[in-house]
């Protein structure tokens, strides 16, 4: 049986993912703030869960508590850093700011850190992360989130180009939501939102085919073509 541990599954597109993986018979660690939450996730199906409560701003104690639940699952061969925040923030309040880079940046370079250098040890393992679309260009009215999951795609890319120079079986996933009916979905003017299943089971076929790159839905690659050549100028004043 797989092992693998999902980081922010009390909700969301991690929660999702934790259901699907475990009827794809894997043996599944999740995480997140919230315990009760947890429980209840176990509670569905308790013979396929592991969990553990931590939160990702508290860089000193995420690797104790990756390295207990790898420890309790009895090995890792999948990661999945789904835990994120991102608010609107046209007032560019600097505390909303700090807490997305805090979680965005911080915690998510702590958590790839470790996976990669364990599964470079192993010579093996897949890490997965949940980035953005948004991650292709600056934003006006969220800027620390933008920026913070450009920061996580390039990560992302260094960590491939390493992996590809080591030659071992270690696969890089970045998946590129647009919107998704999850509570991180904010503002007005959504088109193409995808229910959070449909989202998940991209993924999850996404993961078994260790794609480098998914945008989910699909359809919001042709989005992720656009931004990208919409000229500085034009995208300025928009």
């Amino acid at each position: 049986m797989k092992k693998a541990i999902i980081v922010g599954a009390t909700s969301g597109i991690g929660k999702g993912l934790a259901l699907k993986l475990a009827n794809n018979d894997y043996d599944v660690g999740i995480t997140g703030r919230r315990t009760e939450l947890l429980r209840e996730l176990k509670s569905q199906k308790p013979n396929s869960f592991h969990t553990k409560t931590f939160d990702i701003t508290d860089s000193n104690s995420i690797v104790e508590n990756l390295e207990a639940l790898t420890e309790e699952l009895g090995g890792l061969d999948l990661i999945i850093i789904s835990s994120g925040t991102g608010d609107l923030n046209e007032k560019l309040d600097f505390e909303i700011e700090k807490q997305t880079i805090e979680t965005n940046v911080t915690g998510f370079t702590c958590i790839a850190n470790w996976a990669f250098n364990y599964f470079e040890k192993q010579e093996s393992g897949h890490i997965v992360a949940i980035s953005s679309v948004g991650g292709l260009r600056g934003s006006k009215i969220a800027p620390a989130y933008n920026a913070t999951k450009a920061f996580q795609i390039n990560y992302l890319e260094g960590l491939r180009q390493k992996a590809t120079k080591l030659k071992t079986k270690i696969f890089i996933s970045d998946i590129r939501p647009g919107f998704v009916d999850t509570a991180m979905a904010k503002g007005e003017g959504q088109f193409w939102v995808s229910t959070v299943d449909k989202a998940s089971h991209q993924i999850v076929e996404a993961i078994k085919k260790k794609k480098k790159i998914t945008y989910v839905t699909k359809r919001w690659k042709l989005i992720g073509v656009i931004l990208k050549r919409i000229p500085r100028q034009m995208y300025d004043r928009m």
